[in-house]
């Protein structure tokens, strides 16, 4: 089997409703036996899709003729023979990931089998997720809305426990009380007023649901050191889940400062990209749960070997997923697969149509649970509706 061509797809939608900037690329590698896989590019959100479109295409060129199974032997072309692979990043290894997936989805077609069966077969039947960013709302009909009060946070978290979860996470400091998002700066020593606002959400969340509910603490790196260790030790009262993403992964040793001083579990990953970029926090002990992006960190090929070595060292997996239909596939794959599996993140724009209608099947949590597909390859696909819709560029 070879590849001919590869079809960097630029998802069609209509989310301006919900955010300003939704952006799913996804990748199409075709074959001569008629097998098609699909992959994504896991740059959805922020700024930076054209980028990962571009690098999924320039990708691409390489691949044309090669066997679409010797995944190992594409991987490492990728990374070893086109330069900047060697130095990682988001781009290259999001372009990369993309790719990596649609391989692993023709496979798993080639062989009529779903691909968590390639990794090893099912070490659970059943999928735990919870409800991840109630800051912004919850629920199918929820578009975008910024909470202020603690009150709205509690009346938030109420409904997504109504709805089964036993599980959520809120981020109770980046919205200032005028309902602006990410504009006050959270570096360095924080006012009280400022630690006090997050701390009655906070408080306001787990008095409404209970001590029965695991509350997650996301951060998304807007705190540096200081102000992480003031926050986090605030909070400690809570019982809080694990603290996300506390400080940027660009310094090891400043998470490792903060898991020093904070008694709550640390999680990280989603800006941490393969092996290489996990390596020092294994070492050093820093992170309790990582989150690697199956779309970004390299793939399926590569994140499997991440948790298989988060696993020497007793670090469990919560993988990170922010992006359309086909990113929540491939993560369920390989969450069937390994023993080391946490929790599945099921964030807001994932219940929102908008997305679900881009692709065949709408895998959603009955009762806070997944079932793990059982198509062939990843199990999810584009509509044709949406490929006709969506800007295309093919490489062949």
């Amino acid at each position: 089997m070879k590849i001919t061509s590869v079809d960097i797809i630029d998802v069609a939608n209509d989310f301006a409703s919900a955010t300003s900037k939704w952006r799913p690329v996804v990748v199409r590698i075709n074959t001569n036996e008629g097998i098609s896989g699909f992959g994504e590019v896991g740059m959805a959100y922020g700024v930076g899709a054209s980028a990962g479109f571009g690098m999924a295409k320039d990708l691409a060129s390489i691949i044309i003729g090669m066997d679409p199974l010797h995944n190992e032997e594409i991987w490492n072309k990728m990374q070893k023979k086109t330069f900047w692979g060697q130095g990682g990043g988001t781009v290259v290894t999001a372009g990369m990931s993309g790719i990596d997936i649609a391989l692993w989805d023709i496979k798993g077609k080639y062989l009529n089998t779903p691909v968590y069966q390639l990794l090893g077969g099912k070490t659970r039947s059943k999928i735990r997720a919870y409800a991840s960013q109630l800051q912004f709302g919850w629920g199918q009909g929820n578009n975008k809305s910024m909470l202020v009060q603690p009150e709205e946070y509690a009346e938030t978290a109420a409904t997504a426990v109504a709805e089964g979860y036993d599980a959520i996470k809120v981020d109770v400091l980046a919205m200032d009380e005028h309902a602006n998002w990410n504009q006050r700066n959270l570096n360095g020593v924080l006012s009280d007023n400022v630690l006090r606002l997050g701390y009655n959400r906070l408080k306001a969340v787990r008095e409404r649901v209970g001590k029965d509910v695991d509350v997650i603490v996301e951060m998304h790196a807007f705190t540096d050191t200081t102000a992480a260790i003031q926050f986090g030790k605030m909070i400690e009262e809570f019982g809080v889940y694990y603290y996300e993403e506390p400080v940027m992964p660009l310094n090891p040793k400043q998470m490792k400062k903060v898991a020093d001083h904070v008694n709550i579990p640390i999680a990280a990953g989603e800006r941490i990209y393969t092996r290489w970029g996990y390596r020092p926090f294994f070492e050093n002990g820093s992170v309790d749960v990582i989150q690697p992006d199956i779309c970004t960190c390299g793939g399926i090929t590569e994140i499997k070997k991440v948790c298989d070595m988060a696993h020497t060292y007793d670090v469990a997996v919560q993988i990170h997923i922010c992006g359309g239909p086909i990113s929540t596939a491939a993560a369920l794959q390989m969450e069937a697969a390994i023993p080391n599996f946490q929790i599945h993140e099921t964030h807001r724009y994932a219940l929102l149509e908008a997305n679900t209608k881009s692709c065949k099947y709408n895998y959603q949590p009955i009762h806070g649970y997944y079932e793990v597909p059982d198509l062939p390859g990843i199990g999810q696909e584009l509509t044709e509706e949406t490929i006709k819709a969506s800007i295309v560029e093919t490489v062949k």
